[in-house]
């Protein structure tokens, strides 16, 4: 008998550092399979396998297959949290202005800052003898503000255990999106007016109040020199202004996003519609060095009353804050 199939499943594995699912991994390490028809599953996948539980396609299994024994109810709350962080995925775009995701395991954390001076920026020739100038990095002032966001499941596992696993999935999935954007919107926030740290971003404001030109987008583009404009946001009614330059309606443009979907973009920086942030602005940054992401726990389930099933008000939280690394590399444009 394989190994996956003889391990004891129980809570204490979600208290494990890295939770169930590198507790398992540790269990029956997902090398052990290399080269075998089960070489391309998990240690959770193995679990659902060993179980014969289907959460998606054509013959997805109900909710209630999950609770067939105290084994397989463990692996319940992992579902849930796998289907949250799926819909977080498909719905974030916080991975195109996230220069570096930082995981603690605390709520506190203190980011650093490495602020140079314009002088500081040029790299002189040093004479033979003279000290060679020196880059300052120290800590921020202020902590990093996390911020818990979530959803509380409300149902009954009565009006649930006959509901086939990939109809749930999806209004899971639709939890994660929820999360994914209100995470965005604290991300815009410490974009446009910092983080705790005396950091706002520099306001530029357009040649002609209302509209924007093209020569607006070239002096966001200056002005974040000697860094990259290589993201814009913008929310819908900024979006449709910068769609409606003529630098942006060229024929071959035309061509592209009717054939691929794909926008031309300004300057080459890559255009992101972004709801969260608050008319009449957009944000141009360079994603390599502009924002830090710092996360507590990924997503976080309510796993003792998934197990016993207590579905009623189960919180499916996340736990996350940003903080500026470097100040310059952002920019706001008013319109």
């Amino acid at each position: 008998m394989a190994i996956f199939e003889n391990i004891n499943l129980e809570k204490g594995m979600y208290q494990a550092k890295g939770g169930f699912s590198a507790c398992l991994e540790k269990l029956d390490p997902s090398e052990n399979y290399s080269g075998t028809s089960l070489g391309n599953l998990d240690a959770f996948s193995r679990q659902l396998k060993r179980f014969d539980i289907k959460v998606k396609g054509k013959g997805s299994d109900c909710v209630d297959k999950f609770f067939q024994s105290s084994n397989s109810a463990a692996l319940f709350p992992e579902y849930v949290s796998r289907a949250v962080k799926q819909g977080m995925e498909r719905a974030d775009i916080l991975p195109n202005l996230v220069a570096t995701v930082t995981d603690i395991d605390g709520m506190d954390y203190r980011s650093i800052v490495s602020a140079p001076s314009e002088d500081d920026k040029s790299l002189k020739i040093v004479s033979e003898g003279a000290s060679i100038p020196q880059t300052v990095v120290k800590t921020r002032e202020n902590l990093v503000k996390l911020h818990k966001r979530g959803r509380m499941l409300v149902a009954s596992y009565e009006a649930l255990r006959f509901q086939r696993l990939d109809l749930f999935t999806v209004t899971l999935n639709q939890i994660g999106a929820y999360i994914a954007r209100a995470q965005l919107k604290d991300a815009v926030d410490v974009l446009i007016n910092g983080d705790g740290n005396s950091n706002p971003a520099q306001v530029i404001s357009s040649a002609e109040s209302g509209k924007i030109s093209y020569a607006d987008l070239l002096s966001l583009w200056s002005a974040l020199s000697p860094y990259e404009l290589n993201t814009i946001l913008a929310p819908t009614d900024e979006m449709q202004k910068i769609l409606s330059l003529s630098q942006m309606q060229d024929a071959n443009a035309g061509l592209d996003f009717q054939g691929s979907g794909k926008m031309i973009t300004p300057l080459g920086a890559s255009l992101l519609h972004t709801p969260e942030i608050t008319a009449g602005k957009i944000i141009g940054l360079d994603k390599n060095c502009a924002l830090e992401m710092v996360q507590a726990g990924g997503v976080v389930t309510d796993y003792d009353k998934l197990i016993d099933r207590q579905l009623e008000r189960a919180a499916i939280t996340c736990t996350a804050g940003f903080s500026k690394i470097f100040t310059e590399a952002s920019k706001a444009l008013s319109c």
